[in-house]
């Protein structure tokens, strides 16, 4: 049986394989082979879709979203979305990267390990889950609110709740208010209101509150119509006080109450101190990273834009998440408020209300510093401005805001930082110490002083005394000639150390006394100015005298001068005295901060000093006459800047020494734009900045006054018009016959 069964299998295989090798029939085509199209991975655009996340290319993840998505939300709304969410999280950035990702043949899943740094919640990290879906053979997002915060998913949104702290106050160095929060009356006066017998009552009153002269005040509704509203000025509900009674029952005045942030007496130093103003729409999406909710007001100058996150602090906050019918879900994190701070700068408040009024009417700048330490004690620009305006509460606003804004003093410019100016015969101290350096020049060195500088071929360059009629002044030594600001003296010593010493010797020396360069104060804005080294014998001339084309602001100025006052050491100006949290705590307190050394000697030094002194106590010096009769041990410069703007530029740059405990020395400077002489208008004013340190209040008036703030003629004796000059950009200047000043 089994022999028959493997004969029967053989015949089987055989038969088959005889089958095989017959004829094909038309059907019998090869099995076609299908090519398989491979799921691609989704991960490189996960990732992809990552980065644009973290560089909130909100665009850019808007491509990402598969068809659907993008149907069921615009590019604009999935942006606004998206800002939402990172404006309620006081998102400030995020990272972000893969850690698992699933593929099917036409969906994927992809799971995201993301930081959150936030300003108000600190940081926090989620794993949000994400859908895909192949569309074109691309992953596509499923969106979902889910993807961006898990706890957001099917539809959650987010709401911040914030309550807001009080802004910090700003106050002087002795704790004066300069600015506050608090109740405020706008003021102004209806002309055709006012009481028969009570003009001058009124009048009393308002110059008593705003500060403004009687004059002034008078002035200004002297033309306005019967019922026309003028404004006077804003005054805080302290400042009113016991006077309430008699303010209300006075006819034609008109007080607005508002709540504010309260500049006292129209703006103390308000080019330093700024402003606040409500956030333009990129400061909104700025702000938000920082905790803002976008409606408040911040800092946008000075010292309140520098100190922003100080004076602010942070709310307290809750983040919570929402449903669509605007119930919470939850509570995500809550954050406890960072206390706003105070601060009391290094202003003196009177001295800096005396600046402002010494140079009310000019336009210039004027600064005072303490030698040993850089503290600023006053620093005023002029024009100036009200930063009360900046308040839409305040009734005066409308009326007024517009002329501060656009008007062509440019009141908002710091002039004692960012005003750039030719420095005319005050750099003269250092030419004089570059000569002295060199040694080329000894303090003996002496020079004739003719009216006439004539060393280069085909030119013939005046000294000051010419115009003014004076005696030539003869021979000098050194010294005498900083003490006559000799021209010609000046004139030889640029152009001998220009050919002596090589171009650049005298511009590296004005480098050293820290001019053409910021100086550090960081509080402010402040512009560099220039020094340019000289490329012909005529530049170097104009160099020598301070003329050609250097540009220097007020405060480089007092930074050297207060330098030669103490011995040498160039510190930062500072203007911040101490900060304080709400709490009590001192978070910030003043320590003097030295930068550089000027680079000269001692016996240079002491001549630059001799000098200087010498300009004030000398019958011959050039500002004798302007300060005499003060009894204070002072030191100082004129100078008589030359522009192709007008009228010069006046400087006065001095110093006291008086070794007082009770009073730091202090360094002043003083530029009046287009003011003329150095002697004639920046040193009176010098002497009553002083008068105002020393005594309290100005005890002499200028020669154009009648009575103090008070302008005699509309005309000065000599080339100054006190009223508002238009700021004029200063320009190069030609080597041309120059005053000294």
């Amino acid at each position: 049986m089994k022999k028959i069964a493997n004969l029967f299998s053989v015949v089987v295989i055989l038969a088959f394989l005889a089958a095989g090798c017959g004829p094909k029939s038309a059907d019998a085509l090869p099995t076609p082979v299908i090519a398989k199209t491979e799921t691609p991975d989704v991960e490189p655009t996960a990732s992809s879709y990552l980065d644009a996340w973290q560089k909130k290319d909100y665009a850019g993840m808007y491509g990402f979203l598969s068809q659907q998505s993008q149907a069921n939300l615009t590019q604009d709304a999935f942006t606004a979305l998206l800002t939402e969410f990172s404006k309620n999280m006081t998102l400030a950035s995020l990272t972000a990267q893969l850690s698992s990702s699933a593929t099917n043949p036409v969906t994927a899943s992809a799971k995201f390990l993301v930081n959150y740094h936030t300003s108000l919640f600190g940081d926090f990290s989620r794993e949000p889950e994400t859908n895909w879906i192949l569309e074109n053979n691309q992953w596509k997002l499923v969106w979902d609110n889910g993807a961006f915060l898990p706890e957001l998913a099917g539809g959650n949104t987010l709401a911040l709740e914030s309550k807001k702290q009080q802004r910090g106050n700003i106050y002087d160095i002795n704790g004066e208010p300069i600015v506050e929060g608090t109740t405020a009356y706008a003021l102004g006066i209806t002309r055709g209101e006012i009481e028969e017998g009570k003009e001058g009552q009124l009048v009393y009153y308002l110059s008593e509150l705003t500060g403004k002269t009687t004059q002034s005040i008078y002035e200004s509704y002297a033309d306005a119509g019967a019922t026309w509203y003028v404004p006077e000025g804003e005054v805080s509900a302290d400042e009113i006080g016991d006077r309430w009674d008699t303010l209300i029952n006075l006819g034609g005045l008109v007080m607005t109450e508002y709540e504010s942030r309260y500049y006292y007496g129209g703006g103390i130093a308000p080019q330093a101190i700024g402003y606040v103003l409500g956030m333009s729409e990129e400061q909104q999406i700025e702000y938000a990273q920082k905790g803002y909710m976008g409606d408040e007001s911040i800092g946008q100058a000075g010292l309140e834009k520098y100190a922003e996150e100080a004076l602010a602090g942070k709310p307290s906050a809750s983040l919570y998440v929402v449903n669509s019918d605007g119930q919470v879900v939850s509570r995500i994190s809550q954050a406890d408020p960072t206390p706003s701070q105070s601060i009391a700068t290094t202003l003196d408040k009177n001295l800096q209300i005396e600046t402002q009024k010494a140079i009310s009417g000019f336009t210039g700048a004027a600064v005072v510093m303490e030698v040993e330490t850089g503290r600023i004690l006053a620093m005023a620009s002029s024009p100036s401005f009200d930063p009360n305006l900046f308040d839409p509460n305040n009734a005066n606003s409308a009326q007024l805001l517009n002329d501060v804004l656009n008007n062509k003093n440019q009141s908002l410019l710091n002039r004692a930082t960012q005003g750039q100016y030719p420095l005319g015969s005050v750099f003269k101290i250092v030419t004089m110490a570059a000569a002295l350096e060199s040694n080329l020049y000894t303090p003996d060195s002496s020079y004739y002083c003719g009216y006439y500088f004539e060393e280069l071929p085909g030119e013939k360059f005046e000294d000051w005394t010419l115009d003014k009629g004076y005696d030539e002044s003869g021979e000098l030594t050194l010294v005498q000639g900083l003490m006559r600001s000799c021209n010609p003296w000046f004139y030889h010593l640029g152009l001998d150390l220009f050919r002596q010493m090589g171009a650049t010797y005298l511009s590296d020396m004005a480098r050293g006394f820290g001019l053409g360069s910021a100086t550090g104060i960081e509080q402010v804005a402040e512009d560099t100015g220039s020094i340019p080294d000289p490329k012909t014998d005529g530049d170097a001339v104009q160099q020598g005298i301070g003329q050609g084309e250097m540009l220097v602001t007020p405060l480089q100025v007092v930074r050297f001068i207060a330098a030669i006052a103490n011995g040498g050491t160039l510190y930062r100006p500072q203007l911040i005295d101490s900060m304080t949290s709400s709490t009590g705590v001192t978070t910030y307190t003043f320590s003097p901060e030295a930068q550089s050394t000027l680079p000269i000697s001692q016996t240079t030094l002491d001549a630059i000093r001799e000098g200087m002194g010498l300009v004030v106590s000398s019958k011959r010096g050039t500002a004798h006459e302007a300060l005499s009769g003060l009894n204070i041990t002072m030191y100082g410069k004129t100078g008589t800047a030359t522009n192709s703007t007008g009228d010069p530029h006046a400087w006065f740059a001095g110093y006291t020494d008086m070794n007082k405990e009770d009073k730091p020395d202090i360094a002043v400077v003083v530029l009046v734009e287009n003011g003329g002489e150095g002697s004639e208008v920046a040193a009176p004013i010098f002497r009553r900045i002083i008068e105002t340190y020393y005594f309290g209040e100005p005890k002499k008036l200028y020669p154009w006054e009648a009575e103090f703030d008070v302008t005699r003629t509309p005309t000065l004796q000599y080339t100054l018009t006190p009223t508002q000059t238009p700021y004029r950009e200063p320009v190069k200047v030609e080597p041309t016959p120059t005053p000294a000043g």
